[in-house]
C-alpha cells in the first residue's frame, strides 16, 4: 500500500516546487548518455551548418540587415539568434517526444518507475528538465561559436542561455504532451510538419516585415518566433520591456505542458 500511495499523494500536487523526486529521472537519463555522448551532441551541429552555409555564405550576397527593432546587421548576425532558438527548440522537441515514445509504449520505463515513490508529476518533471537542459546545452554550444565568428554583439548576450531554458521549457513540455497521445512512429511525421515550417519561417531567415500581412499574425502565434525575438534582442541589444511579453509566453506555455503531461501519465499508466 505504501508504495502505490505515493504516486496518489504527488498526482495531487498541482505543480512542482521543486525537481524533488524528478531529480532522480534527470540523473537516469544522464547516466544512460554517459557512454553516448556523441549523439547527445550532435544536435548542435545542424544550425552549425546553416549558420556558415547561409548566414556567412548567402549573407555575403544579402549584406546587411534591418531587423524589426531597427538595428542594421550582417546578415549572419542576424541569423544567429535565431539559431541559437533552433537549438534549444531542436534539442527539447526530440528528446520529449522520439525519447519519451520509446520509454513510454516499447521500453516500459515509466511504468517501473511507478513501482518506486516516483510518481507521474516526478516523471513529467524529470523528463522535461532533461530536455530543456540538452536544448539549452546545443545553445550554449552555438553561442560560444558564435561569439568566436563575431557574431555576438552585445553583453545582453549572456542572458541569451537562460532565454534558451524558456525555448526549451516551452517545445520540451509541449512535446512530450503530444507524445502521450501518439500511437505509432507514423505519427512522428506530424511533429515534422510542425517543426519545420516553424523553423523557416518563424522570423528565422527573414525579418518579420517582410511577411504579407495576412501571415503575420500567424507567425507571432507561433512558440519559436518568442524564441527569435528574444534572443535576437538579446544578441543585437534591442532589449525593451516588450521582451517581457516573450518570457511569459514561453513560460505559460511550458508550465501548461507539464501540467498536461503530469495529468496525462497519470490517466495512462495509473487507471
Amino acid at each position: 500500500m505504501t508504495v502505490t500511495s505515493a504516486p496518489s499523494r504527488r498526482r495531487a500536487l498541482p505543480f512542482p516546487v521543486g525537481l524533488g523526486m524528478a531529480r532522480f529521472v534527470v540523473a537516469r537519463n544522464a547516466t544512460a548518455f554517459r557512454r553516448a555522448w556523441v549523439l547527445l551532441l550532435s544536435g548542435f551541429v545542424e544550425p552549425v551548418f546553416y549558420l556558415f552555409s547561409l548566414g556567412v555564405g548567402l549573407g555575403a550576397l544579402i549584406g546587411r540587415v534591418t531587423t524589426d527593432g531597427g538595428s542594421v546587421v550582417g546578415y549572419a548576425a542576424f541569423v544567429a539568434p535565431a539559431l541559437l532558438a533552433a537549438s534549444a527548440m531542436n534539442g527539447a522537441i526530440f528528446d520529449a517526444t522520439f525519447n519519451v515514445f520509446f520509454k513510454l509504449r516499447y521500453q516500459k520505463l515509466y511504468d517501473a518507475m511507478l513501482a518506486t515513490p516516483v510518481g507521474p508529476r516526478d516523471i513529467a518533471v524529470g523528463e522535461i528538465t532533461w530536455s530543456l537542459l540538452r536544448g539549452s546545452l546545443y545553445s550554449a554550444m552555438f553561442l560560444v561559436v558564435a561569439l568566436v565568428a563575431g557574431l555576438v554583439e552585445s553583453w545582453w548576450a549572456v542572458l541569451a542561455v537562460p532565454a534558451a531554458l524558456l525555448v526549451g521549457l516551452a517545445f520540451g513540455a509541449v512535446g512530450m504532451f503530444t507524445t502521450t497521445f501518439m500511437r505509432s512512429w507514423q505519427d512522428f511525421d506530424y511533429v515534422t510538419l510542425a517543426i519545420q515550417p516553424m523553423f523557416l519561417f518563424s522570423a528565422t531567415f527573414f525579418p518579420l516585415s517582410t511577411y504579407p500581412d495576412a501571415l503575420e499574425w500567424l507567425v507571432r502565434a507561433t512558440p519559436l518566433y518568442h524564441g527569435v525575438a528574444l534572443e535576437r534582442a538579446l544578441m543585437l541589444d534591442e532589449v525593451g520591456w516588450g521582451l517581457l511579453w516573450h518570457v511569459l509566453y514561453l513560460a505559460v506555455l511550458g508550465a501548461l505542458g507539464v501540467v498536461g503531461t503530469s495529468r496525462r501519465i497519470a490517466t495512462l499508466l495509473l487507471t
